[in-house]
């Protein structure tokens, strides 16, 4: 299975949202081989528990203008969940992404190119 145009799409407006409120560390994780209910993971960090939430704020704020709202939002403390179904955006705290490592849980899957990060790295943010 492949990601759709659709989620591809959306993954790319909630990475420069991310990168907008100065979140680091992103990786888009391509799980469309290995689950069913989503295609990819968008992990992000915020150092702090309020940048947490200001990220997470803009990711709704933009997907919210493009016609995408989630279908569910959770939080903790120091991370944010936030469900569009087929992508996953998780919004941690530096030590909460230490700890967790969501990453390496799914290092065996593939990444996608964000083009937030390309550009951020460009300008050299």
């Amino acid at each position: 299975m492949t990601i759709s145009s659709k989620t591809r799409e959306i993954t790319q407006v909630a990475a420069h949202a991310i990168i907008d409120k100065i979140g680091t560390d992103l990786i888009a994780i391509d799980l469309s081989e290995q689950l069913v209910l989503s295609e990819v993971f968008l992990i992000a960090t915020g150092q702090n528990a309020a940048q947490v939430d200001s990220i997470a704020d803009e990711v709704e704020r933009k997907l919210i203008a493009i016609g995408e709202k989630p279908a569910r939002r959770e939080k903790g403390a120091e991370w944010i969940l936030l469900d569009y179904s087929d992508l996953v955006v998780h919004i941690q705290s530096t030590e909460l992404r230490k700890y967790y490592m969501l990453d390496r849980l799914w290092n065996d899957c593939p990444t996608i190119e964000l083009d937030a990060v390309k550009d951020a790295a460009a300008h050299g943010r």
